[in-house]
């Protein structure tokens, strides 16, 4: 049996070690299933607390994807029996989603507080999920074919995963822009809007993992952050990947413009009102038009409250509002459209269907994510 996650570790010059896990399924762009999650959760945790591994390498398998997002089939199946059996204002009664999603948020957590470094090699696409494992990383690696994305309002989710902290938290308008349309972003954009650190080519990969191995690793941790940082500098001064401006870069000023509105409501009305000839900028706000109303309702009400909440807050109100999502939103219906049936046509509720999504159906010290940042 093939192992969705792979585990190993390299043995440096000075007898420290570098973990390497490596996302294994290939025939589905490593998208994230629950056993993914667990299989990179346990062994996460157990190289926190081994003073041999001195830092880890988290990449994907193939040349066409780091991760392309989550296993969305699978939540489909539950979704639809879980309305099927007449409990679709039930909240908690999907006991698949419940876990998938206390568990894959409960992971990327572990990634943004994780003590030791993490190098995330983000070749290829990274999408939703994807996303997720990368942007918590202390170190993170675009590269050529880097293409990264959280389209999520266009299926009737929202830019979860920790999205609604990152996001927030970009400046001037980009962050908006990013939600509301899924605009998809290469390598130089990734590191403008602070998704990525460093732009290499995926060929020098092999010349930064010797050079990794060559380092005088400790059990500081701090101190490795430091020689992890200074290889990556290195190698991206001497590497030969193209960094040009992006056209995230090139449209800031149009982007701040347009989301700089008050309201979602005047945001669209902006978006609708441009008119363009380039295919990028055009491509992403044909999108918004595609998307689910609800969703980015959702999508705007987290970015609001985001910044005024701690990383583990965020994670919390994300959870429920997925949870809401899942049991009364557009998310089965934005799946079976563009991935089940693929007939393009998804049905989509008005906007004011998710105004109740981040109403919180737990106590405080109920809520299955409350020993996040304890």
């Amino acid at each position: 049996m093939n192992m969705p996650v792979l585990a190993e570790t390299l043995v440096a010059d000075n007898g420290s070690l570098i973990g390497v896990l490596t996302l294994s399924a290939e025939k589905t762009l490593n998208a994230l299933s629950l056993p993914m999650v667990d299989l990179l959760a346990a062994q996460l945790a157990a190289w926190a607390y081994d003073e041999h591994i001195a830092m880890v390498l988290l990449q994907g398998a193939g040349e066409k994807a780091f991760c392309a997002g989550g296993d969305l089939h699978n939540l489909y199946s539950t979704m639809m029996g879980h309305r099927a059996s007449r409990q679709a204002g039930d909240v908690l009664g999907n006991g698949y989603a419940n876990e998938f999603f206390a568990r894959e948020y409960t992971l990327d957590y572990r990634i943004h507080t994780y003590p030791k470094p993490i190098l995330c090699w983000g070749h290829g696409i990274v999408m939703g999920g994807g996303i997720g494992l990368m942007a918590g990383a202390s170190h993170r690696v675009a590269t050529e074919k880097t293409r990264l994305a959280m389209p999520e309002t266009g299926i009737g989710l929202f830019p979860d995963v920790g999205g609604s902290w990152f996001l927030s938290r970009m400046p001037g308008g980009i962050g908006r822009f990013l939600a509301l349309t899924g605009a998809s972003i290469n390598a130089a954009d990734a590191r403008y809007a602070g998704l990525a650190d460093r732009v290499l080519a995926h060929a020098d990969q092999p010349q930064v993992l010797a050079a990794l191995l060559r380092q005088p690793w400790s059990a500081d941790c701090a101190a490795n952050h430091v020689l992890l940082g200074a290889v990556l500098r290195a190698a991206e001064e001497g590497s030969a990947a193209a960094c040009a401006p992006g056209p995230l870069r090139q449209h800031r000023d149009l982007i701040d413009k347009l989301c700089g509105q008050e309201s979602l409501e005047a945001v669209l009305a902006a978006f609708a009102a441009v008119q363009t000839d380039d295919p990028w900028l055009a491509k992403a706000l044909a999108a918004v038009q595609r998307a689910a109303p609800g969703s980015l309702a959702l999508t705007w009400r987290l970015l609001e409250r985001a910044p005024r909440l701690s990383l583990a807050d965020v994670f919390r109100m994300e959870y429920g509002a997925a949870l809401h999502c899942c049991a009364q939103g557009d998310f089965m219906e934005g799946v079976r459209a563009l991935l089940i049936d693929k007939d393009q046509r998804p049905r989509w509720r008005p906007a004011d269907s998710t105004a109740h999504f981040l109403d919180n159906p737990w106590r405080p010290r109920e809520h299955p994510l409350a020993g996040l940042d304890n």
